[in-house]
């Protein structure tokens, strides 16, 4: 259908649906739209602000839908945090945006984006929301180059990402800044004008505060832009101290999504990087397994002797055994059981936390999927541990040669929709906690 808008009012495209402008113009997130075909992806909503009376072809998908504003939705904030920048001679130039969510900060930093490629300025933007990941896949953090303007950062291609293994970044703090800090001296590397850093919309305790303040610490932004509705940032803004902090407004008509709806974009997510998988099998000599401690890959094996009395006091030989971390791991067959009391004496002749596992029970695990030098080359999902024939199955587009396999904390279905972690009933009950009940 055809919509005309009238000069200085903003046309909101809930997706999914297509929209191209016949004639007239527009913009979007400082992006100067012309007649090319913009994908609206269900969940997102994007503002077309009218400077010249414009009509649109637009085509609707189910649930989508269209409204008109008077005024442009863009806060002038953002046009004043723009001018900012031009303060700073220093390049890169590294500006930090902090949020809470459905903030705007996505589209803050699309904003952002298109007016420094306005001025002719080489941008890298690093994202590290890793529960609405946009540019890299769910549970990682990444970045990219940008040459073009964009209106939908998920139309990026990651250029490098790190993988954190979970959706919610309190489970991973230390990760998640070894991670930040790694791919920034990556960006520092290719000599870009500006650096556009992305994070996670938990901002609530002092935890969080206190996250948020040590990413800032390591990465030692320029300016940290915070996106506020009210006075949600309160606490983090008196603690960022003597980093230069510059507050804008949310934008009032930003989409707000449900729990429901941020979870069924991570699984779009799931999809497109997994698009074109299949199984490939791999022995276990051939990879170094980087592991939560939920599978017990480990290579070490602790001395036979040991090993022995504790299939005496177990009375069987598991399918396989060993240390991980701080406790000892032990694989069964499916239906195999141990008695709680066993697990006790081999708790105290080895002085560790034993946990027992079964086979099958790794099925579905995201892993991500490393070469020898330690490059990313894209996430996989566990189908099966062969440990008898010491194999590994693992569901993955990656052609390459694996070299290292990182298992992280989210479980997916055959459907790549997410799961719950089966709780250890016989050792750990603190494994019970699923993707349902933590922040991401």
């Amino acid at each position: 259908m055809n919509r005309t808008v009238e000069h200085g009012k903003t046309l909101l495209v809930d997706g999914p649906a297509s929209v191209s402008m016949i004639s007239g113009k527009a913009v979007a997130y400082g992006f100067n739209v012309d007649s090319r075909k913009i994908v609206v992806r269900e969940g997102k909503r994007i503002p077309f602000a009218v400077k010249e009376t414009a009509t649109f072809d637009i085509s609707l998908g189910e649930a989508a839908n269209i409204k008109e504003i008077n005024g442009d939705s863009i806060p002038s904030s953002w046009l004043k945090a723009f001018e900012i920048k031009w303060s700073h001679q220093i390049e890169p130039f590294v500006a930090m945006i902090l949020g809470a969510i459905d903030a705007g900060k996505t589209s803050f930093c699309t904003f952002m984006l298109n007016k420094l490629l306005s001025e002719e300025q080489s941008v890298t933007i690093l994202d590290g929301d890793v529960g609405q990941s946009d540019i890299g896949p769910p549970c990682t953090i990444s970045y990219t180059s940008v040459t073009e303007p964009v209106i939908d950062l998920s139309s990026l291609k990651a250029r490098d990402a790190f993988f954190v293994g979970s959706t919610s970044p309190d489970r991973v703090v230390t990760k998640m800044a070894e991670g930040f800090d790694l791919l920034k001296q990556r960006i520092l590397s290719s000599n870009p004008d500006s650096i556009i850093i992305n994070t996670d919309g938990w901002i609530e305790g002092e935890k969080a505060i206190e996250y948020k303040l040590q990413l800032v610490e390591k990465l030692n932004p320029d300016i940290v832009f915070c996106i506020q509705k009210k006075d949600e940032l309160a606490s983090l803004l008196a603690a960022l101290g003597r980093f230069r902090n510059i507050v804008v407004d949310s934008p009032l008509v930003i989409r707000q999504r449900s729990q429901e709806e941020r979870r069924s974009f991570r699984e779009l997510g799931y999809k497109k990087y997994l698009r074109k998988a299949r199984v490939r099998s791999i022995p276990l000599s051939w990879l170094r397994i980087k592991e939560n401690g939920l599978i017990g890959l480990s290579r070490n094996q602790g001395n036979i002797k040991q090993t022995r009395e504790i299939y005496g006091l177990i009375g069987m030989k598991p399918l396989n055994i060993a240390e991980v971390r701080d406790k000892i791991c032990i694989v069964v067959g499916r239906g195999r059981w141990i008695n709680l009391e066993d697990i006790k004496k081999v708790e105290k002749i080895t002085n560790r936390e034993v946990e027992v596992m079964h086979k099958g029970e790794e099925e579905g695990l995201l892993v991500a999927l490393y070469d020898a030098k330690a490059n990313f080359l894209g996430i996989g999902c566990l189908r099966e541990i062969d440990y008898k024939r010491e194999v590994i199955k693992i569901y993955t587009p990656v052609l390459e040669k694996i070299s290292v396999v990182e298992v992280g904390k989210i479980k997916l279905d055959e459907n790549l929709k997410e799961t719950s972690i089966p709780a250890n009933n016989q050792s750990d009950s603190s494994m019970q906690a699923t993707t349902s009940n933590l922040p991401d």
